[in-house]
């Protein structure tokens, strides 16, 4: 697919498509094989002769059900998926990766026309998967850095399966997790972290995989089909503004800013080192790092810079996770869901600045992996099913920097004119205003009140708001 250039509008657009899941470019005239590629005895004269591919495929299995707010993933069938052909597939002609030879990163056999015996042996479908065998030769460093790397490895979402099923406390301890329980992980979460090709070579498999460009590799991936391709669901779907009654992020809209300007491949590629959890990453972009001085910008900021969170107050509704990570028939537990909770700081150990912050509501019950072997996750209340979140959907002004909203008649208790947006306020009548932005017991399913005891609001509001 050719590189998406866009202005801001069209990138709405093409979230909206996303959403609801994208139009899909189809190779319906592929252009006759030339003569000297009529032949399909190698690998190259079978994968540039369209009419063969057709003729001569494997069918999709049934796709697992549930995949996400994201929509269902475009549909590309399996000949098109590997066909190498157009503008793409000669710039990978021209390029290094394309002069070494089919079998140098695929293995398997060449020159024959037989699609057994090219796939035989140690074929692999997907070179940097094996990335110390076939990419390091080139690329040293990036694959030293990149194998423990959280994108390639998912060390966040692995932590959550040992701590929850009390198999340990780190992140080797996940080969201690029943062998079905780590298949599934592959089956489900795998399918967005990925390895080097999954960024650079072809289409995210939530996206329905396969080549994005004739084989041509990317230097730069491009930010809606690739990046957001896997981070639709929170970081795509809010910083493009997608859902009804929200904007796009002022970093977009101001700045144009695309992801790679704030996550640097320092931070992408990793360090090399294993992190439990991306918020420990030091190449992890920080507001201060474009924002100095915070503390002294405004009275606001002033008061509570040790507070919270910047996106406390700057940061709109966001979508939180959904149905895409546990592929059986009934799909999650919890449905893809919008809206904002403040709790207390979930990791105060990493975030040591704030005592409160932005949390986004996980998957997670108790039963989740039922489907894959582990009827009950049986330290389940080791963690907070209510976790500490970044939404990319940043705004100067939201709903609770709104400086206008001024006490009513029906107020119980006086606030001041600066707080009327984001304190909770009793009414006279008995009911709240903006009580929905906190986390209470009451917002809780029977399962997570145990899990989120730490960092609910019950009981830790000042007296005076006089919250019940």
């Amino acid at each position: 697919m050719q590189k998406i250039f866009y202005t801001f509008f069209s990138l709405v657009i093409l979230a909206l498509f996303l959403l609801v899941g994208c139009t899909v470019e189809k190779i319906e005239d592929a252009p006759t094989s030339p003569d000297n590629l009529a032949k399909v005895n190698s690998c190259e004269g079978c994968h540039t002769n369209y009419e063969h591919l057709k003729s001569d495929y494997t069918p999709d299995p049934p796709a697992p059900p549930g995949h996400g707010c994201g929509g269902d993933a475009p549909h590309y069938e399996p000949y098109d998926r590997v066909y190498l052909g157009g503008a793409g597939y000669e710039a990978f002609k021209n390029d290094i990766h394309g002069k070494l030879g089919c079998v140098t990163c695929h293995n398997g056999v060449d020159g024959t026309s037989d699609r057994k015996v090219a796939h035989s042996g140690n074929f692999t479908k997907e070179p940097s998967h094996i990335a110390n065998e076939k990419c390091a030769s080139c690329h040293p460093t990036i694959v030293q850095r990149t194998n423990n790397s959280l994108h390639q490895q998912g060390w966040g979402q692995k932590m959550m399966l040992i701590k929850r099923g009390g198999y340990g406390n780190q992140p080797s301890d996940f080969e201690k997790c029943p062998e079905e329980m780590r298949e599934g992980y592959s089956k489900n979460c795998f399918t967005c972290h990925g390895t080097c090709g999954e960024c650079h070579v072809i289409r995210p498999k939530i996206k329905g995989g396969g080549l994005t460009n004739g084989h041509s590799f990317i230097k730069t991936p491009d930010m809606v089909e690739v990046c957001v391709g896997c981070h639709v669901s929170r970081g795509g779907h809010a910083y493009l503004g997608v859902a009804p009654g929200t904007k796009p992020d002022v970093h977009l809209t101001k700045m144009g800013y695309k992801c790679i300007d704030c996550h640097s491949m320092d931070e992408i590629h990793g360090d090399g080192k294993v992190y439990d959890t991306r918020f420990k990453m030091p190449a992890l972009p920080k507001c201060e790092n474009c924002h100095p001085n915070l503390e002294n910008k405004n009275t606001y900021h002033k008061t509570h810079i040790n507070d919270f969170n910047c996106q406390t107050c700057h940061s709109q509704i966001y979508n939180n996770c959904g149905s895409c990570h546990i592929g059986t028939e009934d799909g999650a537990r919890i449905p893809s869901h919008m809206k904002f909770k403040i709790a207390v700081n979930p990791i105060p150990d990493i975030k040591t600045n704030y005592k409160l912050a932005t949390v986004r509501e996980a998957l997670s019950a108790p039963d989740s992996w039922e489907h894959y072997g582990v009827p009950i996750l049986s330290n389940f209340d080791a963690a907070p099913t209510y976790k500490y979140t970044t939404p990319h959907n940043i705004l100067r002004w939201t709903v609770r920097t709104d400086t206008t909203i001024t006490a009513t008649e029906n107020d119980d208790v006086s606030h001041p004119d600066c707080a009327q947006a984001c304190h909770i306020i009793k009414q006279k009548d008995g009911t709240y205003r903006n009580k929905e932005y906190y986390l209470f017991n009451s917002d809780l399913k029977d399962w997570e009140l145990s899990a989120d005891q730490n960092i609910v609001m019950d009981g830790r509001l000042p007296s005076w708001w006089k919250v019940e």
